[in-house]
């Protein structure tokens, strides 16, 4: 699996221009160290509790905030909610004037009291900068995190495919622009056979990132052009159930339809031993519609298909009837998906439940890069 290091810019030495002078640099030992800076909680001053699992990742906050000015502002400028100050009341003279004569022995009795007051608040209210905060952050899995800690602390991180859309864009979101161009660069010679399913599992946690919509539509273009080499991948069984439905759809995708079917055929396998409950049956049910049966040959139809019971038995009927005599078929019973996608004048789009937050994604199978919010709902793992 291909690994990019990130490492931090080089500095050139004045020993050329000035005889008399030397720089010594040792970078790679003060990575090292501030790694191991991070790696220990009693050195560090924040905790940031990630994800689902609230993982503890420590972290030194003026570091933190030298580097990105999103912690910068995250950790030192957090607003102090402010009231309105309303004008002090009238008092009339008489009133004031007792205020004033009964100062000086009130002045007497609370000044003991007023300074152990003091004394006390001052001891509970430390300055924030020396306080160790405690952080909740949501948005990033834990592993994507730490790496992105890894980075702001030591200048240096190892780019891989199964984090590096997250990565990405939490490079994009705190502001460190050097990390997330790093991160694109490495998309373009990283996308191949052995990474592809890896990224479309990743753009699942982070569909909602601009990064992300972006890149999808480049990872789905290999796909296409791919399609036979994708489909019999061990790894297209942990793509999520929409994903697949997606891929299936792709008018572009290079796949005979018998690959389709055993691609379909091995994920709901795949899925049906981590779900007893559901049936084989019903699950190649959701992808039949993506796979033109007439066009697999009759003997493959009846040799390796029929005998399953997975697909209806008036389903391979049209299909060999076809072969026989394209005329003697409707072709809406033969794809009803694709004529359906023909009568609208419009390619198909899956509805995809990518985002977390629960927003639905759009992404269209016809090789568009767009991708649109849209109402319809559909049912996926």
């Amino acid at each position: 699996m291909p690994e990019s290091v990130l490492l931090p810019a080089s500095y050139v030495t004045m020993a050329e221009a000035e005889p008399d002078l030397s720089t010594f640099e040792n970078k790679s030992g003060l990575a090292e160290d501030m790694k191991f800076l991070a790696s220990m909680p009693e050195l560090c001053d924040v905790t940031f509790l990630v994800g689902e699992t609230k993982e503890p990742v420590c972290a030194v906050k003026a570091v933190l905030a030298a580097r990105s000015r999103v912690f910068h502002k995250m950790l030192y400028q957090a607003p102090s909610p402010q009231r309105k100050k309303e004008p002090p009341p009238r008092e009339n003279k008489l009133r004031l004037f007792l205020k004033r004569s009964s100062e000086p022995l009130l002045n007497l009795q609370n000044a003991s009291q007023q300074r152990g007051y003091t004394q006390q608040l001052a001891s509970i209210q430390e300055p924030q900068s020396q306080q160790h905060q405690t952080l909740i952050i949501e948005e990033f899995e834990p592993d994507v995190f730490r790496q992105l800690i890894e980075y702001i602390h030591t200048g240096c991180v190892t780019l891989q495919p199964r984090t590096l859309l997250g990565v990405m864009n939490a490079a994009d979101y705190y502001g460190l622009d050097e990390l997330r161009r790093a991160c694109a660069g490495f998309v373009q010679c990283c996308i191949n056979v052995d990474t592809v399913c890896a990224l479309l599992s990743s753009a699942e946690r982070y569909i909602q990132y601009k990064c992300t919509k972006s890149l999808v539509q480049k990872v789905l273009e290999f796909v296409d052009e791919h399609g036979n080499e994708v489909l019999n991948l061990g790894s297209f069984t942990l793509l999520p159930q929409h994903v697949v439905r997606l891929i299936l759809a792709r008018d572009e995708l290079q796949a005979d339809e018998f690959t389709k079917f055993q691609a379909a055929l091995m994920w709901g396998k795949k899925y049906c031993d981590n779900n007893s409950t559901t049936s084989l049956k019903d699950v190649i049910g959701n992808f039949i519609e993506y796979i033109q049966f007439h066009k697999i040959p009759a003997n493959v139809l009846m040799r390796e298909i029929h005998p399953l019971q997975l697909v209806p038995y008036t389903t391979l009927m049209n299909a060999l009837a076809y072969q026989a005599d394209p005329n003697s078929v409707d072709p809406g019973k033969l794809s009803p998906n694709r004529v359906r996608r023909q009568d609208q004048g419009r390619s198909m789009s899956v509805q995809s439940s990518l985002d977390p937050y629960g927003s639905n994604t759009t992404l269209s199978s016809s090789g568009s890069s767009e991708l649109a919010s849209s109402d319809g709902k559909h049912n996926s793992n």
